[in-house]
């Protein structure tokens, strides 16, 4: 007689049932996230450009023909150097006559201070001598004619003679005084000193006519030829002066409490991504540009590589913060980062939520400051499980 096999299926049957009523009862298992002590390292890229230390519009105050250009765009210039020559033909001429004038001025006042000084003193002396000449004539003459020895009219030519060498020396008496005051010293003086600005006002219309550069730096911009008749005012060239090389970058605004002046920074220009140079956050903007929702930070280069160019786009990457110890976890195991962060911690086998305190955050990680402990168990944010559920945490690979 056979044995009926069914007892057994039974007891079969209701062993499974009884592991998966278990399994039902602790709940599903759900990978996890250990948090771990590791060093976390934030840092802010953004994307920027060279800064020209200052822009130099370069253009003529005169109306003027271009007769030479001597740079061109991108040519390096020291301070003083000649950029643009206009026609100075008539300002050269001008310039010649006015110097003459000078000269003829200082001639004039050369002759006023000694050769009319002499001349004034010789004619006082010579007036003097003649009225004494005179003085003695007409007393010689008074006396003969007291004797009858001359006539009524020799004596009044005499008087007459007296008279005028008189008037004569009161004449070089007063020209002597107005030597003596200097008038025509003065005079003299005056005219030369006007000679001398219109000289200057010839020679600042001539240097004018040569543009040369304001400060050493590169040529960026030129918008002037050979031939060109310029208007006062008008830019011909852009320079960009030498000076210390900055960076500006655009990072967005939810940055800001990571960024800090002082702070060290690797750049690279996208031109030679390769070649990667240090600088430093100097300047962060008080404001934030609404149309974007970034803020403008500006960085130092101590020592800028030579293949540096006004304008050129960069990438720097800013370190904004290191903790070598940091309690951490994947950025994917917090939810609602942005406003009240919280995680489910898998403790005594249920998911618990569980407000959390976040710190630095980098390379998809994030530093817990409060709220879970090194070593516990966090499920992803992608988990589907309710906080207070029943869950079994795994935290192997």
């Amino acid at each position: 007689m056979l044995r009926r096999p069914w007892p057994w299926l039974g007891f079969a049957a209701l062993a499974a049932l009884l592991a998966l009523g278990g399994r039902s009862l602790l709940g599903p298992s759900v990978h996890a996230y250990r948090a771990t002590r590791a060093e976390l390292v934030q840092r802010v890229v953004a994307s920027g450009r060279v800064l020209a230390p200052a822009r130099i519009q370069v253009g003529s105050v005169v109306l003027g023909r271009v007769t030479r250009v001597a740079v061109d765009k991108g040519d390096r210039v020291k301070q003083g150097d000649l950029l643009v020559q206009l026609d100075d033909a008539e300002a050269r001429a001008s310039l010649a006559q006015a110097r003459a004038a000078v000269a003829q001025a200082g001639a004039r006042l050369e002759q006023v201070e000694v050769v009319s000084a002499r001349t004034t003193a010789e004619a006082l002396r010579q007036a003097e001598l003649r009225v004494e000449q005179a003085e003695v004539k007409k007393k010689r003459t008074e006396t003969l004619a007291a004797a009858g020895s001359v006539s009524q009219s020799d004596l009044d030519d005499a008087v007459k003679a007296y008279d005028l060498a008189a008037s004569q020396l009161a004449s070089a008496r007063v020209q002597a005084q107005a030597a003596a005051a200097g008038a025509d010293q003065r005079a003299a003086k005056a005219a030369l000193e006007q000679a001398r600005a219109a000289e200057l006002a010839a020679a600042t219309r001539l240097d004018q006519l040569s543009i040369r550069a304001p400060a050493a730096g590169v040529v960026v911009e030129r918008d002037v030829e050979p031939g060109d008749v310029v208007q006062a005012g008008k830019a011909l060239l852009v320079v960009a002066r030498d000076g210390p090389v900055q960076l500006s970058v655009l990072p967005d605004e939810k940055n800001l409490p990571f960024l800090d002046i002082g702070q060290k920074a690797r750049a690279s220009a996208d031109a030679f991504p390769d070649r990667i140079f240090p600088a430093t956050v100097a300047y962060i903007a008080p404001s934030v540009d609404l149309a974007r929702g970034t803020v403008e930070v500006k960085l130092d280069v101590p020592d800028p590589p030579p293949f540096l160019r006004p304008d050129m786009t960069v990438s720097v990457n800013v370190e904004a913060a290191r903790d070598h110890a940091a309690v951490v976890l994947p950025a994917d195991a917090v939810r609602d980062a942005g406003r009240d962060p919280w995680v489910l911690v898998a403790r005594r086998g249920r998911a618990e939520r569980q407000p959390v305190q976040l710190g630095i955050r980098g390379d998809g990680r994030v530093q817990i400051l409060a709220g879970v402990s090194e070593g516990e168990a966090v499920l992803p944010a992608s988990a589907a499980v309710a906080p207070g559920s029943r869950v079994r945490a795994s935290t192997g690979n």
